[in-house]
């Protein structure tokens, strides 16, 4: 598919009434929802517990993950692990998952530089999001970085005035019914990559592990 058409997002690959994560994670490995699937290693879907409390949601695979089959498995998921153990957050409590499931990048010699995801992308594997919190019922969730609260919250939302702030769990602004989940809480912060760019990694981080202990709050 050329990347100047419109996909055709993942809905024809969804399960229509999908009984668990595997399932899902089985049929999305097939998806072709976008030009994405042509240059990428592998979808790589989420995991964790199907009974998480609270679920993180980033931006899409790296480079690591992509050749993994894993989400945030390389430098910033090292990152983040240490970030939820500081926040004391329990690893058994999380499901890990992205809103665009193929790793979109440019090759640059032997090297592939990511690309954020546009967002077509981000509309075209909605779906699949969709379909994995139509089975997780966490108390929190927590949008990492801009790609995923814009895929969360609509594209008018920005962490950077909202970020660390709990708050009732909007669905999105833009697709309402598309996330029919009641009575949790959900919160933006910046992706463990903006720490790892930052030019102070101490304060970013540490920004990063108070924001996460503020969500942690809606566990206890």
């Amino acid at each position: 598919m050329p990347s100047t058409e419109a996909p055709v997002g993942a809905q024809r690959w969804v399960p229509q009434r999908p009984g668990s994560i595997d399932e899902l994670k089985s049929a999305a490995a097939d998806c072709q929802g976008c030009e994405l699937y042509q240059d990428a290693t592998q979808t790589v879907f989420g995991r964790g517990t199907p009974h998480a409390r609270m679920v993180f949601v980033g931006e899409q695979p790296g480079d690591v993950e992509d050749q993994r089959g894993l989400p945030f498995v390389g430098p910033a998921g090292r990152l983040l692990r240490e970030a939820v153990d500081d926040a004391g957050i329990d690893p058994a409590d999380l499901y890990i998952t992205n809103a665009v499931k193929h790793f979109r990048h440019t090759v640059r010699g032997s090297r592939r530089i990511h690309e954020t995801p546009g967002p077509a992308h981000i509309t075209a594997c909605r779906p699949w999001l969709v379909a994995e919190f139509s089975l997780l019922k966490p108390a929190v969730v927590v949008a990492l970085g801009a790609t995923a609260a814009k895929a969360l919250f609509g594209a008018s939302f920005r962490v950077t005035r909202s970020r660390g702030q709990l708050m009732p769990w909007p669905g999105s602004a833009e697709h309402p019914d598309d996330f029919p989940i009641a009575e949790i809480q959900a919160m933006a912060t910046i992706h463990p990559s903006a720490v790892l760019r930052a030019d102070n990694r101490d304060i970013a981080y540490g920004g990063l592990v108070d924001d996460l202990k503020v969500a942690a709050t809606s566990l206890a």
